[in-house]
């Protein structure tokens, strides 16, 4: 399964970015093709939050204009939303531990444990997740 990072989103959503011709292409492939691809939910509310934040310099979307797109994306039939199951803490512990994570790196340490209780790999351009052993985890823009 392929699970996204809100950062590969962003740059296929940013036409101001460096990145954002590879990663739209990317995206458009991995959301149209058959291989699963699993939407956590934090990916989702970062990517929320970000693109509709005033504040921030660029295109920002409306709120039915970025539920409009959330929706698509889970309309798709290769598409599932990714939760905490019941084993999440001992998954999520580990790569605590394991990764010696601390601060806003916790949450890096969320997306690592819920990509491997779901067997997925994560796709991503931050480097941060090579400390979580047992994580797979590629960056599809490189």
């Amino acid at each position: 399964m392929i699970v996204l990072d809100a950062n590969i989103l962003l740059y296929a959503y940013d036409a101001d970015s460096d990145k954002h011709a590879k990663a739209r292409a990317w995206v458009e492939e991995v959301f149209s093709g058959a291989s699963p691809v699993g939407l956590p939910w934090q990916t989702l509310s970062v990517f929320m939050r970000i693109v509709t934040n005033p504040r921030l310099t660029g295109k920002r979307f409306t709120t039915v204009e970025v539920a409009d797109l959330v929706d698509q994306w889970v309309k798709q039939p290769n598409v599932r939303l990714l939760g905490p199951g019941d084993n999440h803490w001992s998954f999520l512990r580990q790569m605590i531990v394991d990764g010696q994570v601390r601060g806003p790196l916790i949450t890096d340490a969320q997306l690592a444990a819920l990509t491997i209780e779901y067997g997925g790999i994560l796709h991503t351009t931050d480097r941060d997740f090579s400390r979580f052993p047992g994580l797979r985890w590629k960056n599809p823009i490189a």
